[in-house]
């Protein structure tokens, strides 16, 4: 048994709602809009330091890893020789 159905083309019967008012776009309104856009745009731009500055900043983090790793042993050190 094979059954075909044609679905119809053309219009919806029922109008689109317009029981409020739609209300255009002021210049007001459209100078905020680009403003914001640029304030977004602008604080999501790159970061340019001085390249001393960064390899200095990285020194510190590279610092504190270290001495992170070295906290961690010595706890687990300290662990496993309580645990005996």
């Amino acid at each position: 048994m094979q059954t075909e159905l044609e679905t119809t083309v053309g219009l919806h019967s029922h109008p689109p709602h317009t029981d409020h008012q739609l209300r255009r776009v002021g210049p007001l309104d459209r100078a905020a809009l680009h403003l914001g856009l640029a304030l977004v745009r602008w604080g999501r731009r790159p970061i340019k330091g001085e390249r001393s500055e960064r390899l200095a900043f990285n020194s510190e983090i590279h610092e504190a890893r270290r001495e992170m790793e070295r906290a961690r042993a010595a706890h687990q050190a300290y662990n496993v020789m309580r645990m005996r």
